[in-house]
């Protein structure tokens, strides 16, 4: 029975959700303390957390970033704000997914279903190896990239979505295949999500001094293309 702990203050949806849940096989955490998030959070040790962002004394955007210091248990925001820039932030802190409310609860058990299974059942990795391209190294075990003594942490979802394109290196990969490589079914994923992932990855490769190595072409899909660090140097 997977643990999940919902962090909602609003008591009627967190009633309904947990009801709704629970019929899955769920076993539901429900803080009630929202001064001592953390806390909870180390004494119930959950398999995924879904969490509101307006919530008292602290928002969602700080417990994602407190949670992921800690974990990298997954997380899936669920919240009313539904701009691209909340979302970003959210993926920025490290979240795995996000929903808006108002949402349905087909969409969002679909939701908790793909990452348990990702995550932990049947479509969950199993890495052993690192991989190595022109001096960047992609670390299985710490979910870390490197280049040249500098060192960026990625996400689950963003360890995933590089590592395909590493191994399909100068290589066009289609939207559809890089996002069924994370999210199990396309059926509910927001495109943008991609996006987002995206967006982080290629920050943080240009923070590693790797700017511009990913690009996107409209129709086809992404492709990552790293110059050999011979002509870098000419």
């Amino acid at each position: 029975m997977h643990k999940i702990m919902l962090i909602e203050d609003d008591r009627q949806l967190s009633e309904l959700v947990e009801n709704h849940l629970e019929r899955y096989g769920y076993k539901i955490h429900k803080p009630t303390d929202f001064q001592h998030i953390m806390e909870s959070f180390t004494e119930v040790q959950p398999d995924l957390v879904l969490l509101d962002i307006n919530l008292p004394y602290y928002d969602g955007y700080f417990l994602c970033r407190s949670i992921r210091q800690q974990s990298t248990v997954p997380i899936i925001i669920i919240s009313a704000r539904s701009t691209e820039m909340d979302q970003i932030m959210a993926m920025e802190l490290g979240a795995d997914d996000y929903i808006t409310k108002p949402f349905t609860f087909e969409l969002l058990h679909t939701k908790v279903k793909a990452t348990i299974r990702r995550v932990y059942g049947e479509y969950a990795s199993i890495d052993t190896g690192d991989l190595s391209i022109e001096g960047l190294k992609l670390d299985s075990q710490t979910f870390a990239v490197y280049l040249e003594g500098k060192r960026e942490e990625l996400s689950k979802n963003e360890y995933i979505l590089l590592k395909k394109l590493m191994e399909h290196h100068q290589i066009y990969i289609p939207r559809e295949t890089l996002m069924e490589a994370v999210w199990d079914s396309l059926t509910f994923v927001d495109d943008n999500t991609l996006t987002v992932n995206m967006t982080r990855i290629k920050q943080k490769l240009t923070s590693l001094g790797l700017p511009n190595v990913i690009t996107s072409k409209r129709g086809v899909g992404y492709m990552m293309s790293i110059p050999s660090r011979g002509r870098q140097n000419k």
